[in-house]
Formats: structure tokens, C-alpha cells, sequence
């Protein structure tokens, strides 16, 4: 009936709507409201030891259109892992900004022999990379340069941001 307009709904009920869908007012009310764009979550990616690459789109979830104002590419994984616990934890989503290289320290994601995908932070040393899991009951795994070209070890991406599930 609220959204044929045969009934407006009282502001009690507003206010419950919008705590019940986890939605601002003023987006509501279409004040102020910056548009979303969505994305696909891919699949789930491992956060322990590397999976198949990522197939199945099983979801979206929306980011805010300014991500996209410099012509970046996003896509969103699910977590399958324990790993990068306790900052990311299984079942947990990233946003991930597909881009060929990251910085050493950085959060990527990473495909190991074209059919292998994991979340690991990315530390890049003169002979290789060290693919550090941030659960020190984890041991990190090392690439040499020359391993990376021939397994091949690629980054699909660097992770922008983490959408924790409960």
C-alpha cells in the first residue's frame, strides 16, 4: 500500500523501515543520496590455501559511484578462510579494484598458476614476492621472480575494502 501511494506510512514506521533495511533517511526520502553502483561478487576466493579461480557470479554488492570517477574497475569476492584472521574473517566480502601490480604492504588478490586464487598481503622483496597471510598460524608462501612468470603468479587485484558479514 506504501509503495501503490494509498497509504503514507507514519513517521514511527519510517523510522522502523529504515532501521530494518539498514537504509540512511535520507536516501529514504531521496535527499542528498549519492547513487550506488553495483558490482558482482565473483565467487569466493581462499584466505588460506589458494582455491579455483574465481567462476560464479553469487551475489552484488553496491559501492559508491565516485569509486568509479578515474575508470576503475571493481568486482567483490567472499572470503573462504581463515588466514587473514582476525582482520578478515570467513564469509566476509572484499571490494577489490582489479589493477596488474600493488604496493608491498598492500592487501591483494592473487591468482597461482591460472586456476588458484588468494587474499594475502603482498610483501615484495629484490628476488620475489612473499604472499604473507596475516594469521601467524598460517605460513606465508615465496615466489621468486623467476617462479612468478613461469607457475605464473598474477595479481588480479588490489582490496579496497572489507564488508564484514555477522
Amino acid at each position: 500500500m506504501y509503495e501503490r501511494g494509498e497509504r503514507t506510512p507514519e513517521p514511527d514506521t519510517i523510522l522502523k523501515m529504515a532501521d530494518i533495511f539498514q537504509v540512511d533517511l535520507n536516501v529514504l526520502f531521496g535527499r542528498n543520496a549519492k547513487k550506488g553502483v553495483r558490482i558482482p561478487v565473483l565467487g569466493y576466493v581462499a584466505a588460506g590455501i589458494p582455491i579455483e579461480a574465481i567462476t560464479d557470479i553469487i551475489d552484488y554488492e553496491e559501492i559508491e559511484a565516485d569509486m568509479l570517477a578515474d575508470g576503475s574497475e571493481y568486482f567483490a569476492l567472499q572470503i573462504r578462510g581463515e588466514s587473514m584472521a582476525p582482520r578478515i574473517n570467513n564469509g566476509d566480502v572484499v571490494i577489490v579494484r582489479r589493477q596488474p601490480d600493488v604496493d608491498s604492504g598492500q592487501i591483494a588478490i592473487v591468482c597461482i598458476n591460472g586456476d588458484e586464487a588468494t587474499c594475502k598481503k603482498i610483501i615484495k622483496q629484490e628476488g620475489g614476492i612473499l604472499l604473507q597471510p596475516l594469521n601467524q598460524a598460517y605460513t606465508p608462501s615465496y615466489f621468486t621472480n623467476e617462479q612468478i612468470e613461469s607457475i605464473p603468479v598474477t595479481i588480479f587485484g588490489r582490496v579496497v575494502e572489507l564488508r564484514a558479514k555477522f
